[in-house]
């Protein structure tokens, strides 16, 4: 199916982004407490992670309950009530069945419509970006709601000195509507892979904690998604030079680093927003949009390359121009410390 005549051409239909929420978890937990637990000195987390705090959700909170404020927020910065179908990423579902998707979906008043579950782990968004561009594309949707939640804290072994103080919980979603390849906003080229061999580098066995081989998966983090990046600026028609924005997975510092490093992407063009909020897993690329955005760092028209890696192992990467668009961001009501709420 094509668009519309333009300038004597016709242009194929997009998925072009038109809103854009964030919903941040309520229990803040400072380096402090981490090293504390863990024995070792305050700056031992941040050096190494580039991380100082996180937010966790507490046991009251589900992963719906999260999925839910991101999504308000987004159908709120797009100026809608509704969506023709709802895409929901996560590797923390509410339920091993039924999907929380549905959940979600009804605790939106959007009944009768397509609604279901990627499990990308952290490469959740670029796979759910792929299927709401074939449900724009083909007909099928005018509107797609894309949620992006995870709540790895509760599958995070506390006394694991590799894995306890990376993750934060929370949860970002975007508005697609169906639009013009070309126009501000239009989700580019997306580029996936995923590699099941090394599936136990990082993996949550049934009713067990997260287990982490970290050195290989920061090994294959780096060079899954700089392939990954320079493959969608190639079928974007870009230049790596091209880009003004590079906005990586927000897993480590270090590992976004590495990755601009390889691609001439460093220099204030890589965005980061792992310092306040950890590793949001899936969440994490949007919520380091919106926080650009918020702060005049990402303006419209800056084009913007994303690359994302996570368990499976799998990775993604896409492109945008930045559109005009609000970003709402539902922060909580309390900000209890960790301590303070136990």
């Amino acid at each position: 199916m094509t668009g519309p005549a333009v300038g004597g051409s016709r242009r194929p239909l997009a998925a072009v982004l038109c809103g854009l929420g964030t919903a941040q978890a309520d229990l803040l937990v400072p380096n402090s407490e981490i090293s504390q637990r863990l024995g070792v000195a305050d700056d031992w987390i941040s050096t190494r992670t580039g991380i100082v705090e996180r937010r966790r959700a507490d046991a009251g909170t589900s992963t719906a309950d999260l999925a839910v404020r991101a999504a308000t927020a987004a159908l709120k910065s797009a100026g809608t009530h509704t969506a023709d179908v709802v895409i929901l990423a996560t590797a923390t579902p509410d339920h091993r069945m039924p999907a929380t998707a549905p959940d979600v979906a009804a605790r939106l008043g959007l009944h009768g419509i397509p609604a279901f579950d990627i499990a990308a782990a952290c490469t959740g968004l670029p796979y759910a970006l792929q299927v709401a561009k074939g449900f724009v594309a083909d007909g099928a949707a005018q509107r797609a709601l894309v949620i992006t939640v995870d709540r790895l804290s509760h599958v995070t072994d506390p006394d694991d000195r590799t894995t306890a103080a990376l993750f934060g919980d929370g949860a970002a979603a975007i508005v697609v509507r169906r639009g013009q390849t070309g126009e501000p906003g239009a989700v580019g080229p997306v580029i996936l892979g995923a590699d099941g061999r090394h599936a136990d580098a990082l993996v949550v066995p049934h009713g067990q904690f997260m287990r982490m081989r970290g050195r290989e998966v920061f090994q294959h983090a780096v060079t899954y998604m700089s392939q990954a990046a320079e493959q969608a600026a190639v079928a974007a028609g870009w230049s790596l030079g091209d880009v003004d924005r590079f906005v990586p997975h927000q897993a480590n510092a270090r590992i976004t680093e590495a990755v601009g490093r390889r691609l001439h992407l460093n220099g204030g063009r890589a965005l980061e927003s792992i310092a306040r909020l950890g590793n949001t897993s899936a969440a994490s690329i949007l919520f380091a949009l919106a926080h650009a955005a918020s702060d005049g760092a990402l303006r419209p028209g800056h084009r913007v390359l994303l690359a994302a890696f996570g368990a499976g192992l799998t990775w993604g990467a896409t492109t945008l121009t930045w559109p005009d668009v609000p970003c709402v961001a539902d922060r909580p009501d309390r900000s209890h410390r960790l301590e303070a709420a136990r």
